[in-house]
């Protein structure tokens, strides 16, 4: 049987991301779109995954393999993610681009085996190291956006959402605006590499013992690489220790760590990292540990 390409849940998320005007008509259209990169590309579409920003299709490919078919209405969202792939062509601890429709939004992946999350699981800090490591070390290429791009963008959807579910009071009154100034002070300055933008435990999988750890689902920009040390600095948070416990995990495994850095994008973006917890009603020590660490 077929698989459901688009629910209900996932047209409210897409509608609530992008307005109804935008998703409503392409999630209509989705299973045609769907149907002709399917024959164009040879696949078989065998399961749909949610995401925020568009639907994720795990498909079987012309020789049998896995194959990946990311496809979003908002074509400037497929666009950046494939400049930031290109960014890691060759690079062993990125996903590889095997094809793109640009100009319907859609982005081929190859499939990663066994492509496990991180999530949820022991911190693998050595090959978490080498990931980063690799990452920010390509030459970044014209065209991405600065880091500053990516920080504005994060804190205006957090304000919107906040503003349009009456979510508000979950947050101190300033927090949100002291804790963006202080973000884009940082984003404007400091070291320079291609950054992931989003690489938490759940955008890294595990493709097996030959390949290690892969990132998927960049949002890329160029700007500090300590950016995206802030969600593994968080782990050892939330089990009860210290932001500091994870960058001595980490710092044998990444030379030219910036603890100091690396702290104060902690602080930055901790409002972020609490809110989502206490909009779904959970609030606990982790929470209280991040919004205290962001006053």
């Amino acid at each position: 049987m077929a698989p459901v390409l688009i629910d209900d849940a996932a047209r409210a998320r897409l509608a609530g991301r992008f307005g109804a005007e935008l998703a409503g008509p392409w999630c209509d259209a989705l299973p045609d779109l769907v149907a002709r990169l399917a024959a164009k590309w040879g696949l078989t579409v065998r399961e749909a995954r949610p995401g925020n920003t568009g639907r994720t299709l795990l498909c079987t490919g012309p020789a049998g393999e896995l194959q990946v078919l990311k496809l979003t209405p908002d074509h400037e969202v497929a666009r950046l993610e494939f400049a930031g792939l290109q960014a890691w062509k060759g690079c062993s601890r990125a996903v590889q681009v095997l094809d793109t429709d640009l100009d319907v939004g859609a982005i081929l992946l190859e499939g990663l085996v066994p492509g496990t999350e991180l999530r949820g699981r022991d911190v693998p800090w050595p090959q978490v190291g080498r990931l980063l490591t690799e990452l920010h070390s390509v030459p970044p290429p014209a065209g991405l956006p600065p880091l500053t791009e990516r920080v504005t963008f994060m804190y205006d959807i957090t304000e919107r959402t906040l503003a349009e579910s009456a979510a508000g009071h979950l947050l101190p009154p300033g927090l949100l605006a002291e804790a963006r100034g202080r973000a884009l002070a940082l984003a404007g300055d400091g070291p320079v590499a291609v950054v992931h933008g989003d690489l938490h435990p759940g955008n890294v999988l595990d493709a097996g013992p030959r390949r290690g750890l892969v990132a998927i689902d960049p949002r890329p920009s160029v700007g500090d690489p300590a950016f995206d040390l802030a969600d593994w600095l968080y782990l050892p948070l939330a089990a009860g220790g210290t932001v500091d416990d994870g960058i001595e995990a980490l710092r044998p495994h990444l030379p030219g760590l910036d603890a100091g850095r690396a702290r104060a994008w902690c602080a930055a973006l901790a409002p972020l990292a609490a809110l989502a917890p206490l909009r779904r009603g959970e609030r606990t020590p982790f929470t209280d540990a991040l919004l205290e660490m962001a006053r």
